[in-house]
């Protein structure tokens, strides 16, 4: 029926309604008494309704006035009545000015129409952009999936529905699993993963083969021409009646088959729960044109944002593996700390939890989000990335000496018992028989004594190119060493050892000197340097300057800034923690032997009570006992 058809003319107590379709005449109370105006009217205004004009003036400008006497137009205004019937009297001509009226309203009626469908399809294309930039700002995988459902059953007014994707399976075939699916009539339910094969033995199957959305409006009486049927398991495990359905499938920017969504019973009520069959003829509408319009650009959206999530987590399992790979290169160099970073990084990622557990001291409020959490992972697997940077000699240094040194010095003091003994003979040889009974014992026991002496000597330099802590009794007894020379065929007089090589045995603890300590230091500044180059993720902005400070403390003791508390983020004094605790247990290394887990313990906990750890989290540390987990793990 067109809207002239639906179009009424409302009439006062001083109006005459026409004979012609008698019909089309309603008393105005009626038009006074409606809540909305949803049709085209005409209403015939005479003298004895102007005592009501309040009324007529809220009517809306679709319903339009028709002056029947002098007195109305004047009265409510040009704009407000714009055709009169005032001297018309003869009945054919009155209707056609009030079908004219009509007409006028039909088209007023039409506009509003028009202007309501653009507003509508401005606020779903501005909801479609608003659901589209959250898909797109999505990186979680379960999270996207269940929001793209819940955004297209509210889109539609849908009941219940899906997400199917398209998955191979272990033969090459494509197939489709139900990856989401939800349902307001079945909140509670456990909807199993089931498998859909691409094919016409069920609709998202047909439509996934097609290619195209495919739209149902009763799934129990498919039409006879219809290429698909229905697959009953559904309804016969969850015991839920299907009535409408839509299928759309969703293709990347290739034209490959994503997956399909699916939409099920589009209600009038959004309240109503689809139970039975008198529900579902009660409360569902088959889906329209503007429902499958609005489903393609959600699933448009939908698979580009799903791909972009499988991209994203793909570029973050190469990172992940890149990371390991290169850490794993770095600390291979020295083979005595291989997997420490991988410890330090799985340590302290064990320690931010444990801090979020324990909800106290200084850190009750603390939380860490997920990409807080990866950026800390990161933060601790690179922290000696510098170190790749470190010359090997230094890196692996496990005495005092530089090895070239070591070998040099042994040559040496060789060569002085050599020396001494050759002296020893050409001595005796050049006594005379005589002179052999009487001397000859004397020049041995002298020999024997230097050979002595000369192995004491030798005892302090070996037990001084150790890394502990030089007394002061062996470095005085290092520099009368030094003081002492020998005369070498050929070659002058030459000292036991050189002034180099007093200047290493010196070194009053550990086995570098200040330069090499200097140069093994700078792997803080190095690791930055590296870091600092990469074009990271806004969500890794601090990775670089976390890996820098590790070997910061608290009293400003540490190193490359000497940076005090405030200074220092917990993320850092997390690091710093589980690399102390992880250099002082892991395995031997040439230059320290390992330390026992509870004394490592002391010593961390002595260090964070003297100020230069954080002692709160060396505590939370302790009492979870994250640490165990590590340490057994590397014993596996």
């Amino acid at each position: 029926m067109s809207l002239l058809e639906n179009c009424h003319i409302y009439y006062g107590p001083r109006t005459r309604p026409g004979a012609v379709n008698p019909a089309r005449w309603r008393p105005a109370a009626e038009l006074f008494a409606a809540t909305s105006f949803d049709e085209p009217a005409v209403l015939v205004v005479d003298a004895g309704m102007l005592e009501r004009r309040d009324l007529l003036r809220k009517l809306p400008r679709r319903v339009v006035l028709v002056a029947a006497d002098d007195a109305v137009q004047p009265t409510l205004g040009h704009t407000r009545v714009t055709i009169s019937i005032v001297g018309v009297h003869d009945d054919v001509a009155r209707d056609r000015v009030l079908d004219a009226a009509c007409v006028l309203s039909c088209t007023r009626f039409a506009g509003v129409r028009i202007r309501r469908r653009l507003a509508n399809r401005k606020l779903e294309f501005r909801e479609l952009s608003r659901i589209g930039m959250a898909l797109m700002l999505e990186r979680d995988h379960d999270a996207l999936l269940r929001q793209i459902v819940d955004q297209g059953k509210r889109l539609t007014g849908s009941d219940g529905g899906s997400m199917l994707l398209a998955e191979p399976d272990a033969h090459g075939v494509t197939h489709l699993r139900v990856a989401v699916a939800r349902f307001d009539t079945l909140p509670g339910a456990k909807l199993g993963q089931h498998i859909i094969s691409i094919d016409d033995s069920t609709i998202a199957g047909h439509s996934a083969r097609i290619r195209e959305p495919v739209t149902v409006a009763d799934a129990y009486h498919l039409p006879d021409d219809a290429p698909f049927g229905t697959d009953p398991r559904f309804e016969q495990i969850y015991g839920y009646y299907r009535k409408s359905a839509l299928t759309v499938p969703m293709l990347d920017h290739t034209g490959r088959l994503v997956g399909v969504l699916a939409f099920i019973n589009r209600k009038s009520d959004p309240s109503a729960r689809i139970e039975t069959k008198e529900d579902a003829d009660r409360w569902v509408l088959p889906y329209t044109a503007r429902e499958v319009s609005l489903v393609r650009s959600l699933a448009s959206q939908a698979a580009v944002s799903i791909e972009n999530q499988r991209l994203y987590a793909q570029v973050e399992q190469i990172l992940e593996s890149v990371v390991k790979a290169s850490v794993t290169a770095i600390d291979e160099r020295d083979p005595s700390t291989a997997g420490h970073s991988v410890r330090v990084s799985a340590l302290t990622t064990g320690i931010a939890e444990a801090v979020e557990r324990a909800g106290r001291g200084a850190y009750r409020d603390t939380r860490f989000t997920s990409k807080q959490m990866r950026e800390l992972h990161f933060a601790a697997l690179l922290h000696d990335f510098g170190k790749v940077a470190v010359h090997e000699d230094v890196l692996m240094k496990a005495k005092k000496l530089p090895a070239v040194l070591w070998e040099r010095v042994n040559a040496r003091f060789e060569l002085i018992r050599a020396t001494m003994e050759c002296a020893y003979y050409k001595r005796r040889l050049s006594l005379r028989l005589d002179d052999e009974k009487a001397l000859g014992p004397r020049l041995e026991e002298e020999l024997t004594g230097q050979l002595e002496h000369l192995d004491g000597m030798w005892a302090v330099v070996r037990a001084a190119n150790e890394p502990a802590v030089l007394p002061e009794r062996s470095a005085a007894e290092l520099r009368d060493i030094a003081a002492r020379t020998f005369a070498r065929h050929g070659d002058g007089v030459t000292p036991y050892l050189t002034p180099e090589e007093l200047h290493f045995l010196q070194i009053p603890r550990g086995t570098l000197d200040d330069t090499e300590r200097a140069e093994v230091e700078s792997h803080a500044e190095q690791t930055y340097r590296f870091l600092s180059s990469i074009p990271w993720t806004d969500d890794l902005g601090n990775l670089s300057a976390f890996a820098l400070s590790h070997h910061e403390k608290l009293d400003g003791s540490g190193y490359p800034r000497g940076l005090k508390a405030d200074e220092i983020p917990v993320q850092v004094r997390m690091i710093t923690i589980a690399d102390i605790f992880d250099a002082l247990t892991e395995k031997n290394r040439p230059y320290k032997p390992a330390v026992p887990a509870e004394k490592a313990l002391d010593i961390i906990r002595g260090e964070a009570v003297a100020g230069r750890l954080d002692l709160d989290l060396v505590e939370i540390m302790i009492d979870s006992q994250v640490y165990r987990r590590i340490l057994e793990e590397a014993r596996s």
